[in-house]
């Protein structure tokens, strides 16, 4: 290992496993980040602490569950008494934090982080301090200097919206500025070491973007499930939402048709090229300034996004499209980059093992674990299982983006609590204390089509699986309110069977 290794940290909003070549997309242009990859341990099945962004990019920077670290729902600070990564290193470091942040306070420098460049005007209404009104993202200066002029109002000002910022040329997107920004910060660190957070809106909604026309709608692939609502003995919560996206025009898109969802996915996958070039910027910078041989440089998103598979849209629900996410760590100085470390982790995991990697002590606290074992080959994912979370409040707009639910009953589904185990051997249970559980085989079944639920022969696999959630609780303190499938049996081992291999699945390849 190098002495005081850098980290490099990209992360994405609402990107899905299957949009890079490694994990068999090889539609999408994305040449850096497929790059990136082949010199990375690709984690064949990585899965968010839950779909949606606050409480995710919260376990992303703390290594704690969200029922631990109390973000639980989008816009809500994240407490002081749960220290970030930057908080945990030692003075050596210079840290820094470039984009999105979503954890509070989006415009002032905080949580560790000394270096600090915002994008967002967007959260302002959730500001702690009257005084912050004042301030605007560095990306609003920017736009201003270029002679933009705000077209939108928030809190008493004239700010940027984000479908106006999304129809601005390539060069002056949020993407291609973060680009250059943390590029200039990695030519001008120096000898400092350092880590670099740098979070891109892409490709997030609005689903908009300088890069609309590069894929053809009819063109890429679809799934077997796009389009098609939950089946009738799924959650209501599924169902319901469904129907809600099916029911007009969202993000300024008609998905009453099904050309209306396929140009929506175009856009998507164009913003997905328009970050990636945004990630070469980064690269390029690191290299040109030979720091690549000592940075630590990862690579994942904080959830996915459905793009009409199930015939749902956006994040917030537990099937695989939102909570599986890519996960690239590249670490130059250890032997097996461009291998697929196969099986199932979870993003707790990701601040023990940068700590060990960059020779940090980790503290007991953390909830997730190291896998440098893992990545060094001394030991293997199998064995492991995963645990995911729903914990919106009550009474909060939808998913927090301020859209509004045109259903009592799915705010209401919405304000119950979801945990989901996917185990080893690649078996899927999520279930809640008041609605239709679901039980998914991820082996045979990777598009999550057949709810096994209610079938008399899987009563003991949904005991055992119970079981080893609810021990998962035990040990993480988490008191959400389950459904009783309590049994003498004893639990089985986690791996017990065939490790799954879904992690290739692709909905992109030709319909």
């Amino acid at each position: 290992m190098v002495r005081q290794p850098n980290l490099l940290f990209i992360f994405t909003d609402q990107q899905r496993a299957d949009t890079i070549e490694c994990y068999g997309n090889n539609r999408i242009q994305a040449p850096h980040i497929n790059g990136l990859a082949r010199e990375s341990f690709v984690f064949q099945n990585a899965y968010v602490s839950a779909p949606l962004c606050t409480p995710s990019r919260s376990t992303i920077l703390t290594g704690l569950y969200p029922h631990t670290h109390g973000a639980v729902a989008n816009n809500m600070p994240l407490g002081l008494e749960h220290r970030t990564i930057a908080e945990m290193v030692s003075e050596h470091y210079t840290c820094a934090y470039y984009g999105k942040w979503h954890l509070g306070d989006e415009v002032v420098p905080q949580r560790g982080f000394q270096g600090w460049l915002s994008i967002e005007d967007y959260y302002r209404q959730y500001y702690t301090r009257s005084e912050y009104l004042s301030l605007f993202s560095d990306y609003h200066h920017y736009l201003v200097r270029n002679g933009y002029e705000p077209d939108a109002e928030s809190e008493d000002a004239r700010v940027f919206s984000r479908p106006f910022a999304a129809k601005v040329p390539e060069q002056h997107t949020k993407a291609a500025f973060l680009g250059r920004e943390a590029a200039r910060f990695i030519r001008e660190v120096g000898d400092q070491p350092f880590i670099l957070y740098v979070n891109f809106l892409e490709p997030h909604q609005p689903y908009d973007g300088p890069l609309n026309d590069m894929y053809r709608r009819d063109e890429l692939g679809v799934g077997p499930h796009f389009l098609r609502r939950p089946s009738e003995n799924t959650s209501r919560r599924h169902k319901i939402r469904a129907d809600y996206y099916r029911s007009g025009v969202h993000q300024d898109h008609d998905l009453s048709t099904e050309n209306g969802w396929r140009e929506l996915r175009a856009n998507y996958c164009g913003n997905v090229t328009l970050m990636d070039r945004a990630v070469g910027t980064i690269l390029r910078a690191l290299d040109e300034a030979d720091l690549a041989g000592s940075t630590i440089v990862a690579f994942t998103s904080e959830h996915g996004d459905m793009l009409g598979d199930h015939g749902i849209l956006q994040k917030s629900v537990l099937y695989e499209e939102a909570i599986k996410v890519p996960l690239l760590l590249c670490v130059p100085w250890l032997d097996g980059g461009g291998r697929m470390v196969m099986g199932r982790v979870g993003q707790v995991d990701l601040v023990p093992t940068l700590l060990d990697l960059m020779g940090e002590p980790v503290p007991p606290h953390l909830q997730g674990e190291s896998r440098v074992p893992v990545l060094r080959g001394d030991t293997s994912l199998d064995g492991n299982d995963v645990f995911v979370q729903w914990n919106e409040p009550p009474g909060r707009d939808h998913a927090g983006h301020n859209m509004t639910v045109p259903d009592e009953e799915l705010a209401e589904l919405d304000g119950m609590p979801w945990r989901t185990i996917i185990s080893a051997d690649g078996w899927k249970l999520s279930v809640s204390a008041e609605d239709q559980c679901e039980l998914y085989d991820l082996n045979t079944d990777p598009y999550e089509e057949s709810n096994l639920f209610d079938v008399p022969a899987h009563k003991r696999r949904i005991r055992e699986l119970s079981c080893r959630l609810r021990s998962w609780q035990k040990r993480t303190r988490d008191t959400a309110p389950l459904p009783n499938f309590a049994s003498d049996r004893p639990p089985l081992q986690a791996g017990s069977t065939k490790t799954g291999t879904s992690g290739t699945t692709s909905p992109w390849l030709p319909s």
